[in-house]
């Protein structure tokens, strides 16, 4: 509402800031896919006792399946499993044991004996697990579709003295490119002449805008917001820093190694166990029935259930609470992450300017100092206009009206208020270029100073710096509660501005880091063995979100690039969302291990039975129904997630931790 307000005072019109940033698209695309997930996991519920109550227990089916003809069943069993049975043959000849082919054992006994329906079954809940993983899976060419359409695909160059638009890749280094105001610059280059107020947050990460001037670099991608300036190009399409990111984007995607799953790994351990019962028995029997016995009330279709059912819950409920997260392997790395990184710019902070401090000169006061520098402002659009304008509405300072306003691209602006000319800008526009008591020390918290003149005379310093998000210090104390051992920071932002943030919350940072950087820092702690997770939400963190083991986007209002290349996405801006789906990813895993435990541990209570013959193939198969019902009740208690008071109400009984770390300002 300041932001309106400040329009308003400046003579312009404002909409409803509320409604234009509302992300309802996104939060009702979460809310249909909340309502999907839930509605498969009571299709799940519903197949379950279909089959358990109505076959099994009451025997209602059995006229209807004994009238089917075996081979048919046969029939449907290798046609729907087939891709099942391709991913076994894969997995053996890698030496690998997975879930599947513990399925594989289990049906293969069952179609034995003659229990087609048994095997239909679980072929119905592995190829469920494969379906929902496809459904929620991330989809890493549209975000390098997505990153590709943010690059300029024309150029203004200068040839034989006019300037002609020409297509960027037509573009050779030293070519001379012109940029006007509000267009995207398509090259790597040098400033050359010229002056502007250039945007590059999306590429390096920077909160505030850079002003350049000759012999300022500047990326493709980044946009010219004031000014208008000459460039010599230098790099040119796929080898700009834009360029690079879309390449890292795609390495990550291609090169991140799979998680290996819960089930996969029991399933190496426990497999050879029951192959070893079944030849036992076999040996000491000579009964191929009993032998069946064995295989199928061991590897049943409960522990086909025991993965999915559980994500399923975990998945709908996290979208319900505005959290998409788009596979089931994203929680089992996030319940084992040890190490979070952090972007700066719009994900622990706002991402937009706001003034923090006043320092009145020369018999100034405060109030008179920004009531004069907000009225010179009044026409810029320079981001640290607004924030100085925002400040002197919310302390309800009327404006006097300005005269003969005019901008002065990298340095400030200048405008006659009642009577006198006023300055504002950076201290290279000054006339009193002496120093100033306190000026070091602002920029030594990282803050963005303007000095504001008065008929040249210096009458005070406006010190501007981004705003750490409320939540933010709480949200981190809970995360290191979860268990996350190493908390870091990772900006393209000064060493100054990165060492007041990291100081204020009590974790470690890097700075002036480009995007490949960045993946380099998560490349780094994956080679010594650490799970990580990475929280950004700008084209600059897009490669690194892709790299990590479990990427968290930002989603409200960050870009969708990062949204597609990260693995879970926040449709709100609160760091709050943070833990929670943590805590969620660590209570799905901890049912996940409770639904495997029961099931192993009634399933070798079985087989100890089959194998001494007290349990016929068809009471082994019959048997399995109770361990499916207990997982079904026990993974639906996931479908309610930590609602958001318990989270507000752990933050306020732990407020202590983050003001123990310096809290936010």
């Amino acid at each position: 509402m300041a932001v309106q307000k400040t329009i308003e005072v400046s003579g312009g019109e404002a909409g409803c800031a509320e409604c234009a940033c509302e992300p309802q698209p996104r939060e009702a695309s979460a809310n249909r896919f909340g309502r999907l997930m839930r509605a498969l996991f009571v299709a799940v519920v519903a197949a379950v006792l279909l089959v358990v109550v109505l076959g099994e227990w009451l025997g209602l089916l059995e006229p209807y399946t004994e009238r089917v003809p075996w081979y048919a069943g046969v029939a449907v069993v290798l046609l729907f499993g087939y891709p099942v049975f391709r991913n076994v043959i894969r997995a053996a000849l890698k030496r690998r044991v997975t879930s599947q082919t513990l399925m594989t054992a289990g049906l293969l006994a069952a179609l034995v004996i003659g229990q087609w329906a048994t095997a239909v079954l679980i072929i119905f809940f592995m190829r469920l697990a494969d379906y929902v993983e496809r459904f929620t899976g991330e989809r890493a060419r549209h975000a390098i579709r997505e990153l590709a359409a943010l690059a300029p695909q024309t150029a203004r160059v200068e040839r034989n003295g006019a300037e002609t638009e020409v297509p960027v890749e037509s573009l050779s280094p030293g070519d001379i490119v012109v940029v006007r105001p509000g267009e995207k610059i398509p090259v790597d280059g040098e400033v050359i002449s010229g002056q502007a107020t250039i945007d590059q947050a999306a590429i390096t990460g920077e909160s505030m805008p850079v002003e350049a001037a000759a012999g300022t670099k500047v990326y493709a991608a980044s946009i010219a917001r004031l000014g208008s300036v000459r460039l010599r190009t230098i790099h040119v399409g796929p080898d700009t820093t834009f360029g690079r990111v879309i390449r890292l984007v795609e390495g990550a995607e291609a090169h991140r190694a799979d998680v290996q799953r819960v089930a996969d790994k029991f399933s190496g351990y426990y497999l050879p166990v029951v192959a070893g019962v079944a030849l036992l028995t076999f040996l000491l029997s000579r009964n191929a029935l009993s032998t069946a016995a064995v295989l199928v009330v061991a590897c049943s279709c409960s522990f086909a259930l025991a993965t999915p059912v559980a994500l399923l819950a975990s998945i709908g409920a996290a979208a319900k609470r505005g959290v998409l997260i788009k596979g089931g392997k994203y929680l089992e790395s996030l319940a084992r992450a040890d190490v979070l990184l952090v972007d700066k710019t719009g994900t622990l902070t706002l991402g937009r300017p706001r003034l923090a401090d006043v320092v009145p000169l020369n018999g100034f006061s405060p109030r008179e100092v920004l009531r004069l520098a907000a009225a010179a402002e009044r026409f810029s659009e320079h981001p640290l206009a607004e924030a100085v304008r925002g400040a002197a509405v919310e302390q309800d300072l009327g404006l006097p009206p300005a005269e003969d306003f005019r901008a002065v691209p990298g340095l400030g602006v200048q405008a006659r208020v009642e009577g006198a000319w006023l300055s504002v800008g950076s201290r290279r526009m000054m006339r009193d270029q002496g120093e100033q008591s306190g000026a070091a020390a602002l920029e030594g918290d990282g803050k963005t100073l303007l000095y504001v003149e008065r008929d040249g005379a210096l009458i005070g310093l406006l010190a501007a710096a981004d705003t750490v998000r409320p939540e933010a210090a709480d949200a981190l104390a809970r995360v290191r509660a979860l268990g996350i051992r190493h908390i870091e920071l990772l900006t393209g932002d000064n060493e100054q501005t990165a060492a007041a943030l990291a100081g204020s919350l009590g974790i470690a940072y890097r700075a002036r880091l480009l995007p490949e950087d960045k993946i380099a820092v998560v490349k780094e702690y994956q080679a010594q063995g650490k799970t990580v997770m990475m929280v950004g939400d700008g084209v600059n963190d897009a490669p690194a979100l892709a790299q990590a083991d479990v990427g968290i986007a930002m989603g409200a209002f960050g870009t969708d690039v990062a949204i597609e290349a990260a693995h879970i996405a926040l449709l709100r801006d609160d760091w709050m969302l943070v833990p929670e789906v943590l805590s969620i990813a660590q209570r799905t895993m901890g049912v996940v291990k409770l639904n495997i435990g029961f099931t192993a541990v009634y399933n070798l209570a079985g087989l100890l039975f089959a194998a001494l013959g007290f349990l016929p193939p068809i009471l082994a198969a019959a048997a399995q129904s109770l361990p499916d019902l207990v997982i079904l009740g026990n993974s639906s208690r996931l479908l309610r997630s930590a609602s958001a008071s318990e989270a507000n109400q752990w933050s306020r009984s732990h407020a202590f931790v983050g003001k123990k770390q310096g809290g936010s300002r």
